[in-house]
């Protein structure tokens, strides 16, 4: 049985590649500065978390991907779509907002994602989390001023100058070891051989990176092979690690819902949130994925003692994600007559000829560690068992905000 894994967990990565003539248009550009350390804007975190619920749908019902596990990181995705869609305008811009559920207002927009990153890149000793974004451009080709300090100033992209037209095979080496350097080389090659061409005019990309021990870790040496059933009729031999703890625990008629925290210090709290469902569907966990349903679940978690079985498990994707956004609500962007990149380069040349997304996810008795990448190429009485042997949905999670950073499902914890 074919194993797909989507990144949603740990880091990501989205490289955007201009290519041809224009790229995804901006808009307006604000002159309104953020006046001292920035604050997340509310919406900018829903709006997040709206396109990741989506995009989980999107992906989960596509028949290609029927029974294979789901990992990817929609705050990536988001991140260098956003840059994107600073250089858009018109309908392309439109479109990429309403996919992505962004603010139309780019004050908002800009001073929501650069709180965010802010609060993400925050250093805490007890676990590393890190977020980078960055522009590659042809160094012949000439961008606008404003859409390069737009991106510098909210993003903190900053531009290289490459030599797509001469060595496209060079460039795309160079961009793909900055994803490996910000990924700890959990995510390599994540854009292909012949995904840049003399064509590319910019590669716009986002990386992000977890690592993180539990609160409560595992003892190894209570870990034990058991089965996980993929089906009803379908069991496979996994690592199931066993713990006796005190975690956020709620249930429901349906579902069993834990919440197991990452150890931090005075900074970002971050957790995974596990659905488990009461049968061997995952129909009950994937229907609780909305804003109201989820925030719902987190409002009833009461901390109590909890034995928890659950697997250890490594996920690997990659896949191309343009005819997964265009039936999403972006084509535009997508369709070299018709995208308006403007605001990029003053022209109509540029339209996005790529997406590309990868993402790798460990975790096991000490912790998580996440990675992943995404291109645009324009280039938790008595305690209550918890015992994840059967397919579950997860997502990890900024607590103050509740920013979903990554999100997937396990269907096989020993797939690929």
């Amino acid at each position: 049985m074919k194993r797909l894994l989507i990144s949603g967990i740990g880091i990501l990565v989205l490289a955007l590649i201009v290519a041809g003539l224009a790229v995804c248009g901006t808009v307006p550009l604000s002159t309104t500065s953020v006046s001292g350390e920035s604050v997340a804007d509310d919406s900018v975190a829903t709006g997040n978390n709206r396109f990741a619920f989506d995009l989980y749908r999107r992906l989960a019902a596509e028949p290609a991907h029927a029974g294979d596990n789901l990992f990817f990181s929609p705050y990536s995705i988001t991140s260098a779509l956003a840059i994107t869609c600073e250089g858009a305008r018109g309908t392309t811009a439109d479109e990429i907002e309403s996919v992505l559920h962004l603010p139309a207002n780019a004050t908002l927009r800009r001073e929501g994602i650069a709180g965010l990153d802010a609060g993400l890149n925050s250093r805490d000793a007890s676990y590393t989390l890190r977020t980078a974004n960055a522009l590659w451009a042809e160094k012949t080709y000439t961008f606008l001023p404003e859409y390069i300090d737009t991106a510098t100033r909210w993003y903190g992209a900053n531009v290289t100058n490459l030599d797509f037209i001469n060595d496209p095979g060079g460039s795309r080496e160079t961009i793909n070891r900055w994803v490996e350097g910000e990924t700890e080389e959990k995510i390599r090659d994540l854009l292909p051989p012949g995904s840049i061409d003399p064509l590319t005019r910019l590669v716009i990309t986002n990386a992000i990176y977890f690592k993180g021990t539990w609160t409560e870790p595992f003892d190894a040496n209570e870990t034990t092979k058991e089965e996980f059933r993929v089906g009803p009729d379908e069991t496979v031999t996994v690592a199931m690690m066993h713990g006796n703890a005190v975690y956020p625990y709620a249930e429901t008629d349906t579902l069993r819902v834990l919440e197991m925290p990452y150890a931090h210090g005075n900074e970002t709290e971050l957790a995974m949130l596990v659905l488990l469902p009461k049968d061997d569907t995952l129909a009950a966990a994937e229907e609780a994925l909305d804003a109201e349903r989820l925030a719902g679940l987190r409002a009833s978690l009461v901390s109590q003692n909890v034995r928890v079985f659950f697997p250890k498990f490594t996920l690997e994707t990659g896949y191309p994600l343009p005819g997964v956004l265009a039936a999403m609500g972006m084509p535009t962007a997508f369709a070299n007559d018709a995208a308006d990149l403007s605001g990029m380069d003053g022209t109509r040349d540029l339209f996005v000829t790529g997406v590309f997304h990868k993402a790798f996810i460990d975790v096991n008795e000490e912790g998580t560690e996440a990675a992943a990448a995404t291109g645009v190429v324009v280039g938790g009485g008595a305690a209550p068992v918890f015992r994840a042997d059967h397919p579950f949905v997860f997502l990890i999670t900024e607590k103050d905000s509740g920013t979903i950073l990554f999100m997937g499902r396990v269907v096989d914890p020993e797939g690929t």
